[in-house]
C-alpha cells in the first residue's frame, strides 16, 4: 500500500510540474550525453593510441644526391641486422612518388609540380619498441647517406595531444551542464514540497517518517535522471549510427571504429550517474532547503 501510494505520488508530482520536470529532463540529457561522448572519446583516443603505436614507422631519408650504391647496401646491412628492428622496407623514389601521388591527390597542380627525381628514397623501420627511437637516431644518424631521420610517434603525439584537449573540454562542458542540471533538480523538488507543504504537514502530525515523506519528492527526480539517461543513450546510439557509421565511415583508415560495446556500457553508466546525482541531489534539497 506504501509503495503504491509513493508510486502514484511521483507520477502526480512529474504531471503536477510538467513543464519543469520536461526542463529537467532535456537538461539532464544534454549533460549525460556529454559526459557518455566525454567517456567514449576516452576510451576511443586510448584504443587509436594501442592502434597507432603499433603501427608507428621510423623513416630514414637518404640524401637526394651523392649516394652510392654500397653506401645504401651498408645502411640496409646494418638496419636489417639490428636487435631493435623488427622488419625494414626499402623505398625507392619512384615508389616514394607513386605514395605522394595518393596522397595528394586532391592536389593535382602540387602533384604536377613535383618530379619523382625530388623525392628522396628511404629506409621505412618499424621498431620493436617505439620508444627506442633515440638509441636507433643515434647509431645512424651520422652514417653516410642519411639526411634525416624521421620518428612518426612524435607526429602521432601531437594529434593525441589535441585530441586529449577535447577529452577535457568534452568533460568541462559535461560538468557545467551536470551543475546546471543540479540546480533545476533542486529547484523542481523545492516547488514540488512547497506546493504540497499543507499534506506534508499533515503527514508529519499523523507521524509518517521523513523517508516516507521525501520519497515521492526524491523519485520524481530519479525518474527524470534516469529517462534523460535513457534520451542520452538513444543519442549516442543514432550519433554512432549516422555519424560514425554513416558520415566518418570514409575515414575508417584515420579514426578506428567506434565498438557498440563501448556504446551499450553507456546506458548503464548513464543510468546509475543520473539515478545516484539526482536522488543524492533530491535528498540534500529535502533535508536543507526544505523542512519537512
Amino acid at each position: 500500500m506504501r509503495l503504491k501510494y509513493v508510486l502514484s505520488e511521483v507520477m502526480v508530482g512529474l504531471w503536477r510540474n510538467v513543464t519543469m520536470t520536461i526542463a529537467m529532463i532535456i537538461t539532464m540529457t544534454v549533460s549525460l550525453t556529454l559526459l557518455g561522448a566525454s567517456v567514449l572519446l576516452y576510451l576511443q583516443v586510448n584504443h587509436m593510441k594501442d592502434v597507432y603505436y603499433q603501427q608507428v614507422e621510423v623513416t630514414v631519408f637518404l640524401k637526394t644526391t651523392g649516394v652510392t650504391q654500397p653506401q645504401k647496401d651498408a645502411l640496409s646491412a646494418a638496419i636489417g641486422s639490428d636487435p631493435l628492428v623488427q622488419s625494414v622496407t626499402f623505398e625507392t623514389k619512384q615508389q616514394a612518388y607513386d605514395r605522394f601521388k595518393q596522397i595528394y591527390a586532391s592536389a593535382p597542380d602540387l602533384v604536377n609540380q613535383t618530379q619523382a627525381d625530388s623525392l628522396p628514397e628511404s629506409f621505412r623501420v618499424k621498431l620493436k619498441d617505439p620508444n627506442t627511437f633515440d638509441q636507433f637516431q643515434a647509431k645512424y644518424a651520422t652514417m653516410d647517406g642519411v639526411d634525416t631521420i624521421i620518428d612518426q610517434k612524435q607526429l602521432v603525439e601531437k594529434v593525441f595531444s589535441v585530441l586529449g584537449s577535447l577529452q577535457t573540454l568534452a568533460l568541462i562542458i559535461a560538468i557545467v551542464q551536470g551543475v546546471a542540471a543540479l540546480m533545476l533538480v533542486i529547484n523542481t523538488i523545492q516547488v514540488a514540497a512547497y506546493s504540497k507543504r499543507r499534506e506534508v504537514a499533515v503527514m508529519k502530525l499523523v507521524g509518517a517518517s521523513n523517508w516516507f515523506i521525501q520519497a515521492p519528492f526524491v523519485l520524481e527526480a530519479v525518474a527524470a535522471g534516469l529517462l534523460g539517461a535513457v534520451l542520452a543513450y538513444g543519442t549516442l546510439v543514432v550519433a554512432k549510427i549516422y555519424i560514425f557509421d554513416g558520415t566518418l565511415a570514409p575515414l575508417a583508415s584515420v579514426l578506428t571504429p567506434v565498438p557498440w560495446t563501448n556504446v551499450n556500457l553507456m546506458l548503464p553508466l548513464l543510468a546509475a550517474a543520473g539515478a545516484l546525482v539526482s536522488s543524492v541531489t533530491g535528498w540534500i534539497a529535502l533535508r536543507f532547503y526544505i523542512k519537512v
